[in-house]
């Protein structure tokens, strides 16, 4: 296939691919699939020779097509090779993505392991890209719907030799046949599922015997699978209904298989991921969405939909595999939360609290005039002048809406309580905390920053931050407050962080030094944390040592 003009590419040869893919999901059997990759690869993707080895039950691999010589075609199909060594050529070499390239000058160690092969000697090559004949390159190919070797299923592997210009593939050369493995994936397995269908409902329309046997071997397979699964309509008015439900998915929806068949799976999942679903293909399909249980909650699904084929009226039901991903979106949440919050206490950490103060600051500051204001909201959206907020709009009526929704953030002016209500911010820093470190050791430590957190998230607001800046220092973010309601905020948390602790069998005690900053649009968030920072020094040493901490 040409590749040296990338990106260019000649219509003919994207012509060519496009309908080698189509051939390999329009074969009328596996081995037609089989055959089909092989020989796509070949003319389609301008390789001299292919082979499509694919994993058999036990999980050794089997030359199952060959394509673009006879002769080792005749050599090698039908051929195993062992696991490991495909494992070992796998995780060898360069990565292409999700290709493996073996060069000439490293293959050799393979010379003498159990996969079938072909190839011949020649002389080095005369330049950087040429093709050697002992140079290698393998596409894996994958279960559908799940792209790398760390969460996917291998299903076979092409191996590819020499392509027909004489030189290794560029970058448009290794994904098209990168994405040609991932099709033909698709194809395949597809192929597997059609030809099992096709070869039941052929035998049950001959035989009723047939039928009947048939019919008890699905229900087993349908009704025990551990997953969901369902059949539905394919077609016609009632496209999408449910007409079959197994135990596995009638549980993990809370409702019996009668109440199931009043329901299309578009009635049933999230309001906010129908068009996911909607987006999702008929044939060969997949999506993760939500699905409404019976007592109104939602369970995340990975949704996966296969064709039941009628060899003479063509696609007649939806067979869909329903698989519970719940605790895997619980564990991408909390890796999220983990990114964000601090391991010991669960407290917001440090990116997580400048993120929500940064959130709440523009760079306009806030003591800038009414005329000033005026200015910049019937300006440029862009603008970004002495008074302007900073924000960068494109433009168009949504920057006006986003710069007439924020509210800036003010600060009492003066060492008086003004009336001025603003976002306070508290930095709390524990007195007399690393004695107990170096007395009692870092889990007493620990004990304590775990009880002074909760101390503090109990003694806030909701909707107020605390957070865990690092070791012993802690920072309260609460919006609303006068000074004199911040003062007070302070001797309120500080009463609660001196009462004893018990840690490792023993009750301790801490003091706490707090300072008050606060926050102004015109500032950013590590010079508001400076400010409490120094704050709360300037009220450390404003208190006789020993009256630091509480005992």
């Amino acid at each position: 296939m040409e590749t040296e003009s990338e990106p260019y590419v000649r219509l003919a040869s994207l012509r060519q691919l496009h309908q080698v893919m189509a051939d390999m999901n329009t074969a009328r059997s596996l081995s037609d699939t089989l055959q089909t990759v092989a020989d796509g690869a070949v003319t389609a993707l301008g390789y001299e020779m292919a082979c499509v080895n694919l994993v058999r039950p036990d999980g050794d691999l089997v030359v199952a097509a060959f394509s673009g010589n006879s002769a080792a075609e005749a050599l090698i199909t039908g051929r195993v090779g062992s696991r490991d060594a495909w494992d070992r050529r796998l995780g060898m070499g360069e990565r292409w993505g999700d290709l493996v390239f073996i060069p000439h000058t490293e293959g050799w160690v393979l010379d003498d392991d159990d996969v079938p092969q072909w190839f011949t000697d020649g002389p080095a090559p005369r330049f950087e890209d040429e093709w050697h004949p002992s140079d290698r390159l393998f596409a894996p190919m994958y279960t559908p719907g799940v792209q790398g070797g760390a969460c996917g299923e291998l299903l076979g592997v092409i191996s590819v030799d020499r392509p027909r210009n004489g030189r290794l593939p560029g970058a448009w050369g290794r994904e098209a046949l990168q994405m040609y493995a991932f099709q033909a994936a698709i194809a395949i397995s597809n192929a597997r599922l059609r030809s099992n269908m096709q070869r039941a409902l052929v035998r049950l329309e001959r035989e009723q015997q047939a039928l009947r046997a048939s019919e008890e071997s699905f229900r087993q397979a349908f009704e025990y699978a551990p997953s969901g699964m369902a059949i539905a309509e394919m077609g016609g008015e009632q496209h999408g209904r449910i007409l079959r439900t197994n135990d596995a998915l009638c549980r993990l929806l809370g409702r019996p298989a009668s109440a199931m068949r009043r329901y299309a799976f578009s009635d049933l999942v999230h309001p906010e991921d129908i068009g996911t679903l909607l987006r999702t293909s008929a044939e060969g399909g997949r999506a993760e969405l939500r699905l409404g249980r019976r007592d109104g909650s939602y369970v995340w699904v990975s949704l996966r939909n296969s064709v039941v084929a009628d060899a003479a009226d063509g696609p007649r039901f939806l067979l869909t595999h329903v698989e519970d991903i719940e605790e895997r979106k619980r564990r991408e949440l909390q890796l999220a939360h983990r990114a964000s919050h601090d391991s010991l206490t669960g407290l917001p950490n440090s990116a997580e609290l400048r993120s929500r103060l940064s959130a709440r600051l523009c760079r306009r500051p806030a003591h800038a005039g009414a005329l000033e204001s005026l200015d910049a909201a019937y300006g440029h959206p862009a603008y970004d002048g002495p008074a302007g907020h900073g924000f960068d709009f494109a433009p168009g009526a949504e920057a006006y809406d986003a710069y007439d929704h924020h509210v800036h953030t003010v600060a009492p002016e003066g060492d008086r309580d003004d009336g001025t209500k603003g976002l306070a911010v508290l930095f709390c820093d524990l007195d007399g905390f690393k004695s107990i470190n170096d007395r009692f050791g870092h889990n007493a430590g620990d004990a304590v920053l775990i009880e002074v957190a909760r101390r503090l998230s109990q003694g806030v607001r909701d909707g107020d931050t605390v957070a865990r800046l690092g070791g012993d220092e802690f920072v309260i973010l609460a919006d609303g407050l006068g000074r004199a309601d911040a003062e007070d905020l302070a001797v309120r948390l500080r009463n609660e962080i001196i009462q004893p602790i018990r840690a490792e069998g023993r009750a301790v005690r801490v003091g706490a030094s707090f300072g008050i900053g606060w926050a102004h649009c015109g500032m950013t968030a590590d010079e508001v944390l400076k400010s409490a920072d120094e704050r709360m020094y300037v009220e450390k040493r404003s208190r006789p040592k020993q009256h630091r901490r509480a005992g």
